[in-house]
């Protein structure tokens, strides 16, 4: 009897730590690799914030072959950062994703094009190649050209789509006349090609009226009606928010931060201070609260797709405040 006793006494205790790891523990996946992009968390990290907060916070960095919907729903994942066209267009194909919080108030999206193509305006894309980043990346672009009335389906009124790597190969090799850039990163890298200023013309989709919101924090809706994940995605934001204003006030330092965590050396130095000094023109005004202006601006260009819109129907319960207004009072 008493041997039956010290051993459920230790399922217990095991059961204890086993839970009390549940509620602290945090995996968060990354849209892409480890870059100033996503500095915050990796200062949150550095500078001990999720320490503070009783968090153990793991990050997984993304890349070309990792699809952070996929790992959310396949529970590799706590949370993952997604662009909201992507997150939308998941949830109407049935994955319950939410948004809990937008660190990323403006983006930094961008068309990039030779000015020797002639182009001056987004008329002048009719009968161009552009490069197009796909896996869910192309649905603002899909949509602002519905918008303008210029078909994608590379007939002679219309353009040219080239499905991009993620590089600047294609623009650099003129095999299109305009790439999908973002100004914090494809845009320097073109510049350190050798390509001057003077050389490109830019359309920011921001510009354009017909940006949508980019690296927002997810989450699987049936987990917020869990209270404990709910008390540490609390926890989670709150901190990752006191990175992002570091990282804003501190981007040298920032990148530096970013540079320690990043294995494979991709980026030097100079190429990470300049992002992170672009991201932070995207996550300044920022508290990390989503504007409903601004989620409505995203849907309705979302919708705006013409015979084939990105998502078909208003979003419900997509994005929920219950997170930032507890880590925000």
């Amino acid at each position: 009897m008493k041997k039956l006793m010290m051993a459920a006494a230790l399922a217990a205790g095991l059961g204890g730590a086993a839970y009390a790891d549940e509620a602290n523990d945090v995996t968060l996946q990354l849209q892409w690799v480890t870059q100033s992009q996503f500095a915050g968390y990796y200062v949150a990290l550095e500078n001990g914030y999720y320490e503070a907060e009783g968090l153990n916070v793991t990050i997984l960095p993304g890349g070309p072959d990792i699809a952070p919907p996929q790992v959310l729903a396949g529970g590799g994942a706590d949370a993952m950062l997604n662009w909201m066209p992507s997150a939308l267009a998941a949830r109407e194909r049935g994955l319950p994703v939410v948004n809990i919080a937008q660190p990323f108030k403006t983006s930094g999206l961008m068309l990039t094009c030779w000015k020797d193509t002639g182009i001056e305006s987004v008329e002048d894309f009719r009968g161009k190649t552009i490069g197009v980043w796909f896996f869910g990346n192309e649905y603002p672009f899909l949509s602002w050209m519905s918008q303008a009335g210029i078909p994608t389906d590379g007939s002679e009124d219309g353009v040219e789509v080239l499905r991009q790597g993620f590089n600047v190969d294609p623009l650099l090799n003129r095999e299109a006349d305009c790439i999908s850039t973002m100004t914090y990163n494809e845009y320097g890298q073109v510049l350190d090609a050798g390509v001057s200023e003077d050389e490109l013309v830019t359309f920011k989709y921001e510009d354009q009226g017909v940006a949508t919101l980019e690296d927002g924090i997810y989450v699987l809706e049936e987990n917020l009606e869990d209270p404990v994940f709910v008390d540490k995605m609390v926890r989670f934001v709150r901190a990752s928010m006191e990175g992002w204003k570091w990282a804003e006030a501190n981007p040298e330092a920032a990148a530096g931060i970013v540079l320690d965590y990043d294995e494979t050396g991709a980026q030097g130095e100079a190429a990470q201070i300049r992002m992170m000094g672009e991201v932070a023109k995207l996550t300044a005004g920022s508290d990390g609260s989503l504007d409903p202006a601004d989620f409505q601006r995203t849907v309705d260009t979302l919708l705006a797709g013409g015979s084939d819109p990105v998502i078909s129907q208003q979003p419900e319960g997509a994005w929920t405040s219950v997170i930032t207004d507890q880590a925000l009072n």
